[in-house]
């Protein structure tokens, strides 16, 4: 079986690419890390890190086991958190997932706003997770709530979904551009333009994905630049780099440098979707699940703001 205090070990020199300074981290000698790291290869059968003498480099197999490695410790994480919560007595707690969408669009820290508000008492923990690992997370009880872009399949047999949000893009370009002196822009003007694109985390075939929209709709994208996320997106645009496609909740107050117009021949929006498990194991769970969906409603989110799916 493995070791929690190993696998700890490999992701922390994995990550420093450099023993020393992971001992220092781990507050541990460097000899005893080393034997410990090697008695893990040994274990595993598995090369896990290329060395030589000025650093230690992952292997394409120990890159892999990094990256499961940490999901693991994660779930470790949640997992504990829980047990002393409930050491504690504290029934109330709550354990969340969440993609970065659910922060920018002001869904979930509204949502928790108003649970400090009815119930200040309750302690919350987040973690920001791509979907995959909150699914596991809620059918192995360590998540009581995701947050997410896509929802589970309709037939998966535990885990029930409602859409929360459906937030269209619209199109952001420097305020000193040519065409933001046209209310109407069709296909035609936006052929050819340079666009910075906002990647999806955890979607390998994002860029594919953003591309193929857009030609769908009669243009093609001249990628210029690639941003981590849409606040990032619309610091490039004001600084006059190109052309992006934003979410309408992140646009609302954007500043003089940029212009922002809707693009009705594009239809393209991004969702967001709570999800939980199908068995409430405590009332701190639904009650909070509520306030989200409720929270939601009214606000008008969206078309898809009051409707059940998935399962439900």
């Amino acid at each position: 079986m493995l070791d929690l205090r190993l696998l700890r070990y490999f992701s922390v020199v994995a990550e420093t690419e450099h023993v020393g300074r992971a001992a220092e981290q781990l507050h541990m000698s460097q000899s005893p890390l080393s034997r410990q790291i090697a008695q893990l290869e040994k274990n595993l059968g598995l090369t896990l890190f290329e060395r030589s003498q000025q650093r230690i480099r992952l292997t394409r197999d120990g890159a892999v086991f990094l990256s499961e490695a940490r999901a693991l410790l994660r779930h470790a994480d949640r997992l504990e958190n829980l047990g002393r919560r409930l050491g504690r007595g504290e029934e109330g707690g709550l354990c969340i997932g969440y993609v970065a969408d659910a922060m920018h669009t002001g869904v979930l820290p509204g949502a928790l706003r108003r649970l400090q508000e009815e119930s200040p008492g309750i302690h919350v923990a987040l973690y920001s997770m791509p979907a995959a690992e909150q699914f596991e997370g809620l059918r192995q009880r360590s998540l009581d709530i995701a947050l997410v872009r896509e929802p589970p399949d309709r037939d998966d047999p535990v885990l029930r979904a409602a859409p929360l949000l459906e937030d269209p893009l619209l199109l952001v370009l420097p305020a000193g551009h040519p065409l933001a002196a046209s209310e109407t822009i069709s296909a035609r003007d936006l052929d050819g333009q340079p666009w910075i694109a906002v990647e999806e985390p955890g979607d390998p075939v994002w860029r594919d994905t953003f591309v193929a929209a857009c030609v769908a709709s009669g243009f093609t994208p001249d990628i210029r630049l690639d941003a981590a996320d849409p606040l990032t997106a619309l610091g490039l645009v004001a600084s006059g780099l190109g052309l992006a496609l934003v979410q309408k909740s992140m646009v609302r107050g954007a500043t003089d440098a940029v212009a922002v117009r809707t693009l009705p021949w594009h239809e393209a929006s991004v969702h967001l979707w709570a999800v939980w498990h199908h068995i409430d194991l405590r009332p701190v769970v639904a009650s909070f699940r509520e306030t989200v969906l409720s929270d939601e409603r009214e606000a008008g989110a969206g078309p898809l703001a009051g409707g059940l799916a998935s399962g439900v």
